[in-house]
């Protein structure tokens, strides 16, 4: 099973055809196409529209969450109807099964949010701002959690576009690391098991890390993985081959 997957591309309204060229060949790299949030610059539907017209009938399934940059505008929910009137699925605490040459591809997603990592992250303690925030990442975990633990595929794959763990962030500041990622959604990733863990936000971390439960992250942010896809091998029984 060949699993195609970036994140942040960040399209403008005047980037139409940017990334269409790369993708003619998708099918013959790739069965599905992963996309980890930050698709617009700045969430409008002018933007989305570019996105969708990138990403559609590619030849292969699209699966989406969305990012912080596209819920700037406050069109989340336009842009999410829109990507799916275009073939596009947006997952945000929800799930989807395909079917990749006779196996069953189980997808769990959601843009997850920040809060930080064991030990050094907030709590929903204190003024209302900060039990808000702290709040919303515990409610996206949740919906993680619960999306993955109703699939039953014969391959797993959690996408988020906030980071489950700290080990991809590395090259970032640490004083960032609260709003790049939350050590919630590697809890609900590792709780309920998957083969492979896919996020980005990260523009200067690193693509490879493991959850504390051994399950392997993949950072698939554009200026991270340096091309317009990576391509990421699993096979039918959950054993993670490596990619390309």
């Amino acid at each position: 099973m060949r699993i195609a997957a970036v994140g942040d591309v960040h399209l403008g309204a005047d980037s139409g055809g940017r990334l269409r060229p790369a993708l003619a060949d998708l099918p013959e790299h790739a069965d599905v196409l992963l996309l980890a949030g930050d698709l617009t610059r700045v969430g409008t539907i002018a933007e989305a529209k570019v996105v969708a017209a990138e990403f559609a009938d590619l030849g292969v399934p699209v699966v989406a969450v969305l990012g912080n940059h596209d819920h700037h505008s406050d069109r989340a929910g336009e842009i999410t109807q829109l990507l799916a009137d275009h073939g596009i699925i947006v997952l945000e605490g929800t799930a989807t099964v395909l079917t990749v040459d006779g196996a069953a591809l189980g997808i769990a997603g959601t843009k997850g949010f920040g809060g930080g990592f064991a030990g050094k992250c907030a709590s929903a303690f204190g003024e209302p701002e900060m039990r808000r925030f702290a709040s919303h990442t515990v409610e996206l975990a949740h919906g993680l959690e619960s999306a993955l633990a109703g699939l039953r595929a014969d391959v797993t794959v959690a996408l988020t576009h906030y980071s489950p763990i700290s080990d991809t962030l590395h090259g970032e500041p640490p004083e960032i690391y609260p709003f790049l990622g939350s050590y919630l959604l590697g809890e609900a990733i590792d709780a309920n098991g998957a083969d492979l863990a896919i996020h980005g936000h990260a523009h200067a971390g690193i693509e490879r890390g493991t959850t504390p439960g051994g399950i392997r992250v993949r950072n698939v942010a554009q200026p991270v993985i340096g091309t317009e896809y990576a391509v990421y091998d699993l096979a039918p029984t959950g054993r993670f081959a490596p990619n390309r």
